[in-house]
């Protein structure tokens, strides 16, 4: 589809956000179903445009660093509602500020897992070896 109406603005099928994204059709419906993503109808037809497009990657972007899909609505929320508020954007900054430290929280618990197996596999390398010297 990737047409362009007389505003030249890009509208895009769901088969290409799925095609570009590498997800389901199936997906981009359950991002719709969550408010997340608004396309208009052509019949049956979902027509995207560029917001939609630049949400769903900001939709995976924020999944893949952990944040859940009602964060990710309460950050759209906040911005669509008053981009200039400075009490939208001190929300945002606690959100944000709220993710950093339980990012950082998660990688100091990986980081103790990591320490844990690497002396556990020591220790099975070290029984390992006294057996296969007997």
């Amino acid at each position: 589809m990737n047409i362009n109406n007389k505003t030249n603005q890009a509208k895009f099928s769901i088969g290409e956000l799925s095609k570009e994204f590498d997800i389901t059709t199936r997906s981009i419906r359950f991002y719709e179903d969550q408010g997340l993503l608004t396309p208009t109808r052509k019949g049956q037809t979902r027509i995207y445009n560029q917001r939609d497009r630049v949400r769903l990657k900001l939709i995976l972007r924020g999944k893949r660093l952990g944040f859940s899909l009602a964060e990710t609505g309460r950050l759209f929320e906040l911005y669509d509602a008053d981009k200039s508020s400075a009490k939208q954007l001190s929300i945002m900054m606690e959100l944000i500020a709220q993710k950093k430290f339980d990012l950082k929280q998660q990688l100091e618990d990986i980081n103790a897992v990591l320490i844990e197996l690497n002396d556990l596999e020591d220790n099975c390398q070290n029984i390992l070896t006294t057996l296969t010297k007997k």
